[in-house]
């Protein structure tokens, strides 16, 4: 029966009208593609998860049963997005280059999580109990028509979302993680009328958040989905339980048993499981105050405009907060949260899997926002994004021009040795960016629509320009301040002509996926008697210890010219006993291992 007198809604069928389709794909579509493609792995995250990928799609079973950076294994994340990246490069990497090839898997991920995300909401929406208030001569918009301007508004406000734009384009596990919590909503909603089929989508998403992350999250999730269901009675929980449990635990015992199984050394599969299963335990802990500010400082900014919305919408629902618009959010959103300020280590790689139940959330607050919080929405996001895109198009003719003089030795300082080109390419998409935003800004001004989606269209086309903008314009000069082509492809030149294995030492995963497969060298671990170290020096540390007969003499030493913090040196071992008298009738000297 239709609880329409419990609803803080009234509304209109007029306010219900869909948003233009062309114009909703557009949006998306840009703003999921564009940078994807053009660039280098960028450093940190970008760069270790694509190094992963790469080390799989050249690599063997091995690889793919326990991922590792040419060698050295990567237990922080399941295998998952690994697998998906690798076989994007080998299916697509010949015609696009591995790098790019890996990136289709992000896009895979994030059309996935709007696919989720819009597809929740207009099943919530067109639940009885959201329904707007029934007036007694009619008038109010039908289910079906409501449930779809909810789900565009959802979708709106996941891409208006500011930190969307760099994480939401990386080849980290995180783009596969929020794809897989998406989908774990999606499940627990869709099995409010269909309980078997939605049991066994969210049985899949845990288990595939299992293997895109580790044990702890998807745990968190089905306590939090458990809670949920004391509060919110329609949700289907035995069933739930019964049959997505199962399949999770099904998905994850295959790939463990296949890793165990499957490898050569039965030790080293053990270890690299335990270390996964570990990885958490050792990422979490108790509250500590450097990871509180990091949080209470740069989360609200990286989920804006969705916290203040989602916010709003659990105030307007005060008495439905039980109903499972409200609880099924929740119940993903705040074990996520939580988690987030566990973490030893502060960070902001996470702060993605918020996004998806915020968005659901929120989108329920649309309909009840007054039209004073409407307007100031729209020209914040009008002020905010037409001052953007002015600053960047301004610094741009200053980088190119050298007018004004100042702003241009500005720009070049942060780069030092960038070598700008004026690409013609870059300045239409820049150009036709532009022009859609005033178009946008226009239709929406002089149009000035009732539909319930119009406070977030302006914010969400802003994000569409300002990354648009970015990776056209700027996408050169980002490129030069975060990848490490140069410095190494300057180490694999320095390298002597005939060597065995380069030993990296102090490298982390980033620095080391990128010098392998920029620089193609052939790197070693300690057992391997390599007769070359390069190590990564944020600091001085010396000179590396000699071994009686032997020393290590540098041979080349470097950094990237955007980056103070690090220093790369490489040093070749040298037979000193041979270097004074040499004897080339005797057999070769067994190098010893590198301290």
């Amino acid at each position: 029966m239709r609880q329409a007198n419990t609803s803080p809604v009234q509304l209109t069928a007029a306010a219900t009208g869909a948003l233009p389709r062309a114009l909703l794909l557009a949006i998306c579509i840009i703003y999921g593609l564009v940078g994807l493609f053009g660039r280098d792995p960028w450093k940190n995250e970008d760069a270790a998860g694509f190094g992963v990928m790469w080390q799989l799609a050249t690599g063997n079973l091995h690889d793919w049963l326990m991922p590792n950076i040419v060698g050295r294994p990567y237990s922080e994340d399941g295998p998952l997005v690994f697998w998906i990246g690798a076989l994007m490069i080998r299916g697509f990497g010949s015609w696009l280059g591995a790098a790019d090839a890996a990136r289709l898997a992000t896009a895979l991920f994030f059309f996935a999580t709007c696919a989720c995300i819009w597809y929740t909401t207009y099943l919530l929406g067109r639940r009885d109990e959201v329904q707007p208030f029934a007036y007694a001569f009619g008038g109010q918009p039908n289910a079906r028509d409501y449930g779809r301007t909810l789900a565009d508004g959802a979708l709106l406000i996941f891409l208006a979302c500011v930190g969307l734009a760099m994480r939401g384009h990386e080849t980290t596990p995180q783009v596969g993680q929020v794809a897989f919590i998406a989908l774990a909503l999606y499940g627990m909603v869709r099995s409010l009328d269909k309980p078997i089929q939605g049991s066994l989508v969210y049985g899949a998403a845990l288990g595939g958040l299992a293997l895109a992350s580790g044990p702890l999250l998807p745990l968190a999730l089905l306590g939090g989905s458990a809670v949920c269901a004391l509060v919110c009675k329609p949700l289907p929980w035995r069933r739930l339980a019964a049959i997505g449990i199962p399949l999770a635990l099904l998905m994850v015992s295959a790939w463990l048993a296949a890793a165990y199984f499957g490898a050569a050394d039965r030790d080293e599969a053990v270890t690299f499981i335990r270390e996964w299963s570990r990885y958490d335990r050792r990422s979490y802990g108790s509250p500590n105050v450097a990871t509180f500010g990091f949080n209470v400082r740069n989360l609200f900014l990286y989920t804006w405009p969705v916290w203040p919305i989602a916010g709003w919408a659990w105030i307007a629902w005060t008495g439905m907060r039980r109903a499972p618009h409200v609880a099924a959010p929740l119940a993903l959103l705040l074990p996520v949260l939580v988690l987030l300020f566990l973490q030893r280590s502060a960070g902001d790689v996470q702060f993605i899997l918020l996004l998806p139940p915020m968005a659901v959330l929120a989108a329920f607050a649309l309909p009840t926002l007054a039209r004073g919080v409407i307007n100031a929405i729209d020209w914040f996001a009008l002020l905010f994004f037409t001052i953007f895109g002015g600053t960047v198009w301004f610094m741009w003719i200053a980088k190119t021009t050298g007018w004004p003089p100042r702003i241009a030795r500005n720009v070049f300082r942060q780069l030092p040795g960038y070598q700008h080109e004026f690409t013609i390419a870059a300045v239409v998409f820049a150009l036709a960016a532009t022009v859609a935003w005033v178009l946008i800004v226009r239709w929406r001004l002089s149009r000035a629509p009732k539909q319930i989606w119009r406070p977030v269209v302006i914010s969400a086309a802003g994000t569409t320009l300002m990354w648009v903008m970015a990776m056209t314009l700027w996408l050169p000069s980002i490129n030069y301040g975060k990848t490490y082509r140069d410095v190494a492809q300057a180490a694999a030149m320095a390298l002597p002509p005939a060597y065995q294995c380069v030993q990296p030492i102090r490298m982390g995963d980033a620095q080391l996926a990128s010098f392998a497969y920029f620089g193609h060298i052939r790197f070693g671990g300690p057992n391997d008697g390599c007769d070359v170290l390069l190590r990564h020096d944020a600091v001085d540390y010396g000179e590396p210890g000699n071994i009686s007969h032997f020393e290590w003499r540098l041979i080349w030493e470097g950094r990237r010219p955007a980056d103070r913090d690090e220093r790369f040196r490489m040093y070749r071992l040298v037979d000193t006993a041979r270097a004074v008298h040499p004897r080339p009738d005797l057999p070769r000297r067994r190098l010893p291992r590198q301290p």
